[in-house]
């Protein structure tokens, strides 16, 4: 062992003290401890893993990012994984490489996507970015997903996609939405950035659509920090993927292995008509694209978490399990969350709805679980369309989005992340049985 190979040893010891003094899990004081509706979850494995990685400095993507792309499409089952630096920008990407030139049917302006709209903002915003008009539907009390009959009645002569997000991590009821792709020929993009870990019928959410997208930001299922990934098994979709991800680059190659003339041995025998002849082919820019590459720090976070994530899917499950048993008394207020019964949801958080009634409101309910420093959140943006940011955009609404209204009106979310011990689920769902005592 070399003296720099001692050094990081001795780096590593270091680091894992510091974790052990400096980052210990906090004692739980009923009330006064602040319950998060979520958070990362972590121990010496990941500072371990940011040093190594500062390290090398290697300050962007690298040999991490191609691991982790690598290992993020072993666990999908997928061909291809393209990493980015958000969830947000994966649905940046995903629709942009729709609209590429260089794909056999591209998306163009004045095309119609199919979205439910309860939603999240930056689900909706590419399409408003890539001059498409979304079609907004209504979802299904419950399960806060697209209505599959309300998507059938959307389509028109335009309509050219559907994207739909499995809303916290809840599975859309994927058979018959294939089902109505299929038969209008549209493009299926899964927003699955709260779905990881989640299956319908079997089959690993984010791998039904032509491409889907991940988010890894602090409060999902695993975290890079910031950072998302698209998926897909299209190889075409894939190369433009990460040409849009790449400043719309041609060129593929991996510039640090690869050598000097690239993977194809050809990088300075490009012809291509307007440009000089033997353009240089990492100069060449076949899309309009973006920076949209995470760093290898990211990368390296997410190669230790994708470790954990059996063990965060189970302490999911088994805290979604605790709370709905805890709250299943209280349904003459509150509706609880459903599920295709084929679906194995990873659940992101646990929603409710406060039923429509004359005792309380949710922000009765919200404003008593915050003062006993129990975390909440609404869902999302409820009904993008009422929000200020949306309001001007061009759009259709395909019915009265009655039940989107209803989850603005009386949704929020408490947290089931595996960070939540039972002492402190427990302690969630006194404050629960706390308010209705009081409300008689």
């Amino acid at each position: 062992m070399n003296r720099s190979e001692e050094l990081r040893q001795e780096i590593y010891e270091r680091v894992g003290e510091f974790y052990r003094t400096a980052h210990s899990p906090e004692t739980f004081v009923p009330g006064e401890t602040l319950i998060h509706y979520a958070g990362r979850v972590y121990d010496e494995r990941e500072l371990i893993a940011l040093v190594d990685a500062s390290l090398d400095f290697w300050l962007t993507m690298g040999k991490n990012g191609a691991a982790f792309e690598e290992t993020f499409a072993e666990y999908l089952g997928v061909s291809h994984v393209v990493m980015v630096n958000s969830g947000s920008s994966a649905n940046l990407a995903a629709v942009a490489t729709l609209c590429s030139p260089q794909i056999e049917r591209p998306l163009r302006p004045g095309d119609e996507v199919i979205t439910p709209a309860a939603t999240f903002p930056t689900t909706v915003a590419p399409l408003v970015q890539n001059g498409l008009v979304p079609v907004f539907v209504d979802c299904e009390p419950g399960t806060y997903n697209a209505d599959p009959g309300e998507v059938e009645s959307a389509v028109s002569d335009r309509t050219r996609a559907i994207l739909l997000p499995h809303m916290l991590g809840n599975s859309a009821r994927m058979d018959r939405l294939l089902e109505i792709a299929e038969q209008h020929a549209l493009y299926v993009v899964e927003d699955a950035c709260e779905a990881m870990g989640s299956r319908f019928d079997g089959q690993m959410l984010g791998t039904f659509g032509h491409i889907s997208t991940f988010s890894f930001y602090p409060s999902h299922h695993i975290t890079t920090g910031e950072g998302g990934a698209l998926a897909t098994d299209d190889d075409v979709l894939a190369r433009v993927a990460r040409s849009i991800r790449d400043w719309g680059r041609d060129c593929w190659c991996d510039h640090r292995t690869q050598g000097r003339n690239g993977a194809c041995g050809r990088r300075f025998s490009y012809e291509v008509p307007g440009l000089p002849t033997t353009y240089d082919h990492k100069y060449l820019y076949s899309n309009i694209g973006y920076n949209l590459r995470p760093t290898d720090l990211q990368a390296a976070l997410g190669l230790v978490q994708m470790e954990k994530f059996p063990q965060f899917v189970e302490a999911r499950k088994r805290n979604y399990n605790a709370l709905y048993s805890g709250l299943s008394a209280f349904e003459e207020y509150l509706i609880l969350p459903t599920s295709d019964p084929r679906a194995e949801v990873c659940w992101f958080a646990f929603p409710i709805t406060v039923r429509d009634n004359p005792k309380f409101t949710r922000n009765d309910l919200v404003q008593w679980l915050e003062k006993a420093r129990i975390e909440t959140r609404f869902l999302m943006a409820g009904n993008i369309t009422r929000q200020p940011g949306f309001s001007g955009i061009r759009h259709r609404t395909a019915g009265d989005l009655a039940h989107t209204d209803a989850v603005m009106r009386g949704a929020f979310l408490v947290g089931l992340y595996p960070g939540l011990d039972p002492q402190r689920l427990d302690y969630v769902l006194q404050q629960f049985e706390a308010f209705f005592d009081r409300i008689g």
